[in-house]
């Protein structure tokens, strides 16, 4: 899918784990509060470490 981050549900069943949908966009919140961390910073620091940055010409048109 070419997603650095996303959101994967997923379900048990008696042959293993089952993938139920992909989100491009994740809610994070239940996952925090279910893990007591911190996932935003992790999304940030991720970002942060892996953000290229392009010279945009200030040109005005």
């Amino acid at each position: 899918m070419g997603l650095n981050l996303a959101g994967v549900d997923l379900i048990r069943s008696s042959s293993g784990s089952k993938v139920l949908e992909v989100n491009s966009s994740p809610g994070i919140e239940g996952i925090e509060k279910a893990t007591k961390k911190n996932i935003a910073s992790s999304i940030i620091k991720f970002i942060e470490e892996n953000v290229r940055l392009v010279n945009i010409s200030s040109k005005k048109y």
